[in-house]
């Protein structure tokens, strides 16, 4: 709750980080009434918690091309079940067959019926709303993570929430597959969501401790959280695995320069021009 005992609410911006949509996104699911935000004291849209689920939902059956008229009924339907604020336990809302179903620790509701495809958790992250995307089926069989990946690489460009839901799938049926864990954190760094890339990455290296392209990732999200020796020693772990990594050597010249250490930062310069030759 506010020091004014509302509930919080957040930004457009804030919502485009936390959800990975676009402002067009947001501003069409709102005129097609998915969601109705209030307007705070300069006319912008405030979105609590629940408009958080509600829009994020809403995406995702829009993407499964859910009609309208039913995805306003579920809505309606789970709107009338979710808390006013995150609670603390977790929230987990699911597609189970033909219904919505909204689960806490405490149990589960079904909310409404139709055929959807989706599966994501919504789970408190340093106060804001993560959302964690899972397979259909934890049984998958590699091909169709493969299609899934494959599904995703395509929709990269077009629908960068729906390629995240799908390289999200692909890795919860097949923790290993490598690239996914790659190209998804690509996305998240370009979007500055680096926490979350540094979850990821760990996640990752429990799976694929041998490549050099995921301890670099992890590199890049602990410079960015300004955590500069864990980040030099993934850089360090990373050139020890591919000593070819030009990028690598780079950002690790630049925290030794920034340490003050000039000697390693001219001898990691050094060997980023060697390789860029």
């Amino acid at each position: 709750m506010s020091a004014d005992g509302e509930a919080s609410t957040f930004t457009v911006r804030r919502v485009q980080a936390m959800l990975g949509l676009s402002r067009h996104i947001v501003a069409g699911l709102i005129e097609a009434g998915f969601v109705t935000p209030t307007r705070g004291r300069r006319n912008e849209w405030r979105f609590t918690f629940q408009d958080l689920a509600l829009l994020r939902t809403a995406h995702a059956l829009q993407a499964q091309s859910i009609p309208p008229r039913r995805i306003l009924r579920s809505l309606a339907r789970l709107k009338s079940t979710l808390p006013a604020e995150l609670p603390l336990t977790g929230l987990r809302i699911t597609a189970i067959g033909a219904d919505i179903a909204v689960r806490d620790r405490s149990g589960q509701w079904r909310s409404d019926t139709g055929q959807m495809l989706l599966d994501f958790d919504v789970a408190p992250v340093a106060g804001s709303v993560a959302i964690l995307e899972r397979a259909p089926s934890p049984q998958a069989e590699a091909a169709d993570a493969q299609s899934l990946f494959e599904r995703a690489l395509a929709l990269e460009d077009s629908d960068p929430a729906a390629a995240e839901a799908a390289y999200l799938q692909a890795l919860a049926a097949a923790p290993e597959l490598e690239d996914a864990y790659l190209n998804l954190g690509a996305m998240w760094a370009a979007a500055g969501r680096h926490a979350e890339l540094l979850r990821l990455s760990d996640a990752a290296l429990a799976h694929c401790a041998g490549s050099a392209l995921l301890h670099y990732n992890r590199g890049v999200a602990l410079d960015h959280l300004e955590r500069f020796e864990e980040a030099a020693a993934s850089y360090e772990r990373s050139l020890a695995l591919d000593p070819s990594l030009a990028d690598a050597h780079f950002n690790l010249a630049q925290l030794h320069q920034q340490a003050g250490d000039l000697r390693g930062a001219l001898r990691h310069f050094n060997a980023y021009r060697r390789l860029q030759r």
